[in-house]
C-alpha cells in the first residue's frame, strides 16, 4: 500500500509539473504574438488603400480583426464573430481550423496545448495598440464529432464605459 501511496504523489507532482510548463507554454507564445499583433496593426494601417480608419466602437475593431486581419495573417476571413449572450463585455472569434494548429505536432503530455494562444496574443496586441484593452485566451471548444478554436475576448470596464458614452 505505502508503495501505491508514493506512485500516486509521484503521479500527481508529474501532472502538477506538465501543467505548470503548458501553461508556461501558453504564456509565451500569447507573449510573441501580442508583439506581432502591436506591429501588425501598423503594418495594416500603413497599407490601407483608402486610408486607415481609427475604429472607436467594440464590433468595429473586432470586425477588422475578424476581416482584414486574419485575411492578411492566414489567407481567409475568421469563421465567425459573436458576443457571448449573457455577458456584454465578451465577445468571441471562432475559427474552425486555425494554421497555427495545423502543422503542429503536440507530445501526449501536453495533449491540452492550444498552440492558438499565439493568435490570442496577437489579437490582444492589436486591441492594447488600438486602445482597446482586454484580456484574450484561446479555447478549444467541443462542436459535435469536430472541435473548434475560440479566442475570447473580455473587454476591461473602462473599454465598456466608452462604448456605452459613444452610443
Amino acid at each position: 500500500p505505502r508503495q501505491h501511496d508514493t506512485r500516486t504523489r509521484e503521479d500527481g507532482q508529474e501532472m502538477l509539473e506538465v501543467q505548470s510548463s503548458l501553461n508556461i507554454t501558453c504564456t509565451q507564445l500569447a507573449e510573441i504574438g501580442h508583439n506581432v499583433g502591436v506591429r501588425m496593426l501598423e503594418l495594416s494601417s500603413l497599407r490601407e488603400k483608402a486610408g486607415f480608419k481609427r475604429e472607436i466602437k467594440i464590433v468595429g475593431i473586432l470586425s477588422y480583426i475578424k476581416d482584414t486581419i486574419w485575411k492578411v495573417m492566414f489567407g481567409k476571413v475568421a469563421d465567425s464573430l459573436e458576443r457571448v449572450t449573457d455577458k456584454e463585455d465578451e465577445y468571441m472569434i471562432h475559427e474552425k481550423d486555425p494554421l497555427v494548429n495545423t502543422y503542429i505536432s503536440v507530445p501526449k503530455e501536453y495533449g491540452h496545448l492550444n498552440c492558438a494562444a499565439f493568435v490570442a496574443g496577437i489579437v490582444q496586441g492589436i486591441l492594447d495598440s488600438a486602445d482597446f484593452p482586454a484580456r484574450v485566451t484561446a479555447h478549444t471548444v467541443p462542436v459535435g464529432a469536430d472541435t473548434r478554436t475560440t479566442i475570447l475576448v473580455k473587454f476591461t470596464p473602462q473599454v465598456m464605459e466608452r462604448e456605452k458614452r459613444i452610443a
